[in-house]
């Protein structure tokens, strides 16, 4: 790549512009043999980085707009120590996910709806130099016999990047943005994800020390109302948070947060989900909250229900109360093949008290779509009884869902607890019209 002052010369007395792309490919070209030149540690990257740009740009007698250079020098930092094409989607606090499909398909999610952007990648290796200086600093490796790589990024955000032969049409990347600030109760209340009288309720479920199972899809806000619920956990209690990529952000002071960890290089050195759990266990915790249960740790947990654990909040990746039943059914046999199947159910009706149930509907938004008690067994079935459930009214000419989660007027069985928790909730709040009851009473007397 060759460019002299000569070339930006001779174009400005042509009032021309000086090719914008040749200029930058030059100054990371030379950018790139001046660190290997000079052996920069890769601690020292961006500092030195910003240095040298100036150092090349003023040593090549450049002369661009002020405007133009600005634009300039922070795509060549974003190239050498940022995101490359994708920073400015790393950057925009309303973009949660960023989704690179190939060179010149780059999606994002903002607010929950999926769009197409306008980025591009020069090509396929350009999607692999990033990725390869993303997981440099984290002593990672991908290649083509560990073509698969996910790890937590120092920010806090989760990458998940595959690369040929695994991935047939070219290096892809996911990036799941880590929310600087949580959302709280009241912000899902003013966004319709929920309603006062079901927070009022699950506070009262969450105090009650109540075994719960937030339910819901693939980007459907479970993780949202994990750590909204955990707020409502005393401050006094332990918590220990198990999380296969750490998310939850808990208010509370006493808590440890347990990470797996993926297997090195060599396959060796992995940590568990179910390590975590079984060791969570043993740190006496008076909260286990765990961010997915995805394999055998779900028969630990249902042990640990079935033997005094209480207030635990754990989620599954399901599309109904029921389906999540069957997800930790599937799991525990995933741990003991030769466990009999209502051995499993006795442990799932009797250890877990309530399924929370979220959707993201197809307008993007998230809701609670059901709150569902478990009522206990009948014959080989475990017994689910709807508390609330969200009916659809319809849909908006632009697309808007229209509809709320509703009381179904049936007290859950668990309503003692909640009683003995302090917490006496108002018929009203589980749809039981008490005046309507009384008015039929004494109709009842009167007929007699």
């Amino acid at each position: 790549m060759n460019i002299t002052p000569d070339d930006v010369d001779h174009a400005e007395k042509r009032n021309q512009n000086v090719d914008y792309h040749k200029i930058k490919s030059f100054l990371i070209a030379s950018l790139i043999r001046t660190l290997e030149t000079d052996q920069v540690p890769q601690s020292q990257t961006g500092k030195a980085t910003s240095r040298l740009l100036s150092q090349i740009y003023a040593k090549a007698g450049l002369q661009l707009p002020d405007a133009t250079r600005g634009k300039l020098f922070k795509e060549v930092l974003d190239e050498l120590v940022g995101y490359g094409p994708i920073q400015p989607l790393m950057d925009d606090p309303d973009i949660s996910e960023v989704l690179v499909n190939g060179a010149a398909q780059v999606y994002a999610e903002r607010n929950g709806s999926l769009f197409r952007t306008e980025i591009v990648f020069d090509d396929n290796d350009h999607i692999l130099r990033l990725i390869e200086r993303i997981i440099a600093p984290l002593g990672k490796r991908i290649d083509q016999d560990h073509p698969i790589f996910q790890a937590r990024l120092p920010d806090g955000s989760y990458i998940y990047a595959v690369i040929p032969p695994a991935a047939l049409d070219g290096p892809a990347i996911t990036i799941r943005k880590f929310g600087k600030e949580k959302l709280t109760i009241s912000q899902l209340i003013e966004a319709g994800s929920i309603t006062e009288s079901i927070v009022e309720f699950l506070n009262a479920c969450v105090a009650a020390r109540l075994n719960i199972v937030i339910s819901g899809g693939s980007g459907s806000g479970t993780t949202t109302m994990l750590n909204a619920l955990s707020g409502y956990i005393p401050a006094e209690e332990r918590i220990v948070t198990i999380e296969d990529s750490a998310e939850l952000k808990l208010p509370q002071e006493h808590v440890v947060r347990l990470e797996a960890k993926p297997p090195n290089w060599d396959g060796r050195g992995a940590v568990t989900m179910r390590d975590l759990v079984q060791t969570a266990l043993q740190l006496r915790p008076d909260r286990i909250v765990v961010g997915r249960v995805g394999a055998g740790e779900s028969l630990d947990l249902l042990q640990a229900f079935n033997t005094g654990t209480e207030g635990a909040l754990i989620s599954v990746r399901a599309n109904s109360p029921r389906e999540a039943i069957a997800r930790l059914e599937k799991m525990a046999l995933m741990a003991e093949p030769d466990l009999p199947v209502r051995t499993i159910r006795e442990k799932i009706a009797f250890g877990v008290d309530l399924i929370i149930q979220q959707a993201r509907l197809r307008d993007g938004t998230r809701k609670i779509t059901q709150i569902t008690e478990l009522a206990g067994m009948e014959g080989d079935t475990i017994v689910l009884t709807d508390i609330f459930k969200f009916e659809q009214a319809g849909i908006e000419p632009d697309g808007r869902v229209l509809g709320e989660i509703q009381p179904t007027g049936i007290r859950p069985l668990f309503s003692g607890r909640l009683e003995q928790a302090g917490f006496k909730l108002k018929a009203q709040i589980f749809g039981v019209n008490v005046a309507e009851m009384l008015s039929q009473g004494r109709k009842s007397s009167s007929l007699r």
